[in-house]
C-alpha cells in the first residue's frame, strides 16, 4: 500500500450534544488532522495509555497485547486504509516467525493495540484526502483561499470542534510509553 502517511495520537475528545467519543490523530510531519468517532471502551483504552494511567487489572486490548507478545507476534504498524460510507476500515500489519501478518482490525481497536505496544499508525494518503482535517490558514492576517468543498468541510468541521468538551489529554503519541 502506497502513499502512507505517519500518524500520532493528538487527544481523544467527546462530542457532548451526542456524548459520542472520537480520537483525533495528528499528521507527524504536518498540521493535518484526522477526526475518527469511536466507542467509549476504546476511547477508554486509547486515553488510560496516553495519559500513563495504568489499570489495576489489564483491561481487553493490555490482554491483547500480552497474548500478542506470549506468542511472540510483533506488531509492525497499523494502518487505517480505507473510508467507505463514512465507516473506517483498519489493519494490523505484524510478524511472527518471519511471517507477516495482517489483521482486519475496527481502527479504534488498531490504535488501542498499537499505543500499547509502540507500534506506528499510519493512514493511507486517499483516506487523509477524504477526512483529513487542515487548521485555518492564515497569511498576514487574512484567511487562505480555500475551494468551496473545502471550506465547507472547514466550517463543518470547525463547528464540531467547538461542540467537544474534554480537554487534551497530552501530546502522547504512539511511540510513548
Amino acid at each position: 500500500m502506497a502513499d502512507l502517511v505517519e500518524m500520532t495520537v493528538d487527544s481523544i475528545r467527546v462530542h457532548m450534544p451526542t456524548g459520542q467519543h472520537v480520537v483525533i490523530l495528528k499528521e507527524k510531519s504536518a498540521e493535518r488532522y484526522l477526526p475518527i468517532w469511536i466507542g467509549i471502551n476504546e476511547a477508554n483504552a486509547i486515553a488510560l495509555k496516553i495519559t500513563g494511567i495504568t489499570p489495576e487489572r489489564p483491561i481487553t486490548h493490555d490482554l491483547l497485547a500480552n497474548v500478542l507478545s506470549a506468542v511472540e507476534v510483533t506488531v509492525d504498524r497499523i494502518i487505517v486504509t480505507s473510508l467507505n460510507n463514512e465507516v473506517f476500515y483498519a489493519r494490523i500489519l505484524a510478524t511472527v516467525d518471519g511471517k507477516s501478518l495482517e489483521i482486519d482490525s475496527r481502527p479504534s481497536d488498531a490504535i488501542a493495540v498499537a499505543v500499547r505496544v509502540g507500534a506506528g499508525i499510519f493512514v493511507a494518503g486517499e483516506v487523509l484526502e477524504k477526512a483529513g482535517v487542515l487548521p485555518e490558514l492564515e497569511r498576514e492576517g487574512e484567511t487562505a483561499e480555500l475551494d468551496p468543498e473545502s471550506q465547507e468541510r472547514l466550517e463543518k468541521i470547525r463547528d464540531w470542534v467547538n461542540e467537544l468538551n474534554l480537554p487534551d489529554l497530552g501530546t502522547g503519541g504512539a511511540s510513548e510509553s
